[in-house]
């Protein structure tokens, strides 16, 4: 059992360690060396994505101790008085650095008064005083506000960048990870670095051993079996809607994330269509499908037409009204009523 969480061992600590971000790093670097430092920043973005890790970055750059770097947590400060108190602080000259950096978490919670008088600090900041708020919902933050500061959008990490950060974290960590259990890793984390690291975590604690399986994380995580995923495309494959709809109806028996469930066959379809298309590249495949995948996919498209961008697309559309179906299933079973089509 690791007593430090991986996503706090391996949290960047310079602008070169930040993943997938580069479009804001680059302008963070020139600002600082150009020492052109703005009074407010915006970073917007999904969990995990590293807004509160460039932010420290970002502070010590310009040179700020931790004296003089202050992070606040919206969420649980979110009242007039809190930042009545920020403000009166924000008065003082710093310790022993040029700037004082006030880092605010989840500022999308703030009260209406709060927003306020936070408003009135960020329309005549002291030269000192430097604000980098963070939100997950850039809806929620008011114009007065936005219009005060640059503001940066972070990206979802991709799941090739998350899934070379895992095969990475995990040979440090001493553990041997194949490349279908850190691609269904990567997925798993749904964009977010801190997610993906917790997801390995809890899967290196409970690990027997130092190599790791697909079929390991399978039982670890709860995440669909891969006989699901590929018993769902063989029915396509072989036309056998009976099979499909038995398939679906399994694997909601089992109680599974049917939308993580649908994007991993679309993610294998795909691999699929790509190796009847264009086989020359199979070798490439072979770093984000294990050796049975590529077996799998390589015996149904010899013997199978089914492998199109039409069906892809098909496949494709009924993944995004998951949001939108109370029948969590029915997406995948619509899929394959129009595949097959029948009526």
């Amino acid at each position: 059992m690791h007593d430090l969480a991986l996503y706090r061992k391996y949290r960047p600590s310079k602008f070169s360690e930040v993943l997938g971000q580069n479009h804001i790093v680059d302008v963070l670097e020139s600002s600082v060396e150009t020492n052109k430092v703005s009074h407010a920043y915006l970073f917007v973005g999904s969990r995990g994505t590293g807004k509160t890790s460039v932010a420290r970055i970002f502070a010590r750059e310009i040179g700020v101790s931790d004296n003089d770097l202050y992070e606040i947590d919206a969420a649980s400060n979110r009242g007039i008085e809190d930042i009545k108190a920020l403000r009166e602080g924000v008065r003082v000259l710093p310790f022993d650095s040029k700037y004082k950096v006030y880092i605010i978490d989840e500022v999308h919670m703030l009260s209406k008064d709060a927003w306020g008088a936070l408003l009135k600090t960020l329309e005549e900041p002291p030269k000192h005083a430097i604000f980098i708020l963070a939100t997950t919902e850039f809806h929620k933050v008011p114009d007065t506000i936005i219009s005060r500061c640059q503001v940066f959008t972070f990206r979802k990490a991709s799941d090739a960048i998350l899934k070379k950060m895992l095969l990475e974290v995990a040979q440090k960590e001493g553990y041997e990870l194949d490349s279908g259990s850190a691609e269904l890793l990567a997925i798993l984390g749904d964009g977010s670095f801190r997610d993906a690291l917790g997801e390995l975590q809890k899967v290196i604690n409970f690990s027997k051993g130092k190599k790791i399986k697909r079929e390991d994380v399978e039982k670890i995580t709860g995440a669909p079996k891969t006989v699901l995923v590929n018993n769902y495309i063989t029915a396509i494959t072989e036309e056998n809607l009976e099979a499909g709809i038995g398939t679906v109806r399994q694997a909601a028996a089992e109680n599974l994330d049917m939308e993580l469930y649908f994007k991993l066959i679309i993610e294998k379809f795909r691999a699929g269509v790509v190796l009847r298309y264009a086989p020359k590249i199979e070798h490439q495949m072979a770093a984000d499908l294990s050796e049975e995948d590529l077996a799998f996919l390589r015996s149904l498209t010899k013997k199978s037409a089914r492998f199109t961008s039409k069906t892809l697309a098909i496949l494709l559309r009924e993944y995004q009204n998951m949001n939108n179906a109370f029948i969590k299933e029915l997406p995948l079973e619509l899929a394959l009523l129009e595949i097959l089509k029948t009526e």
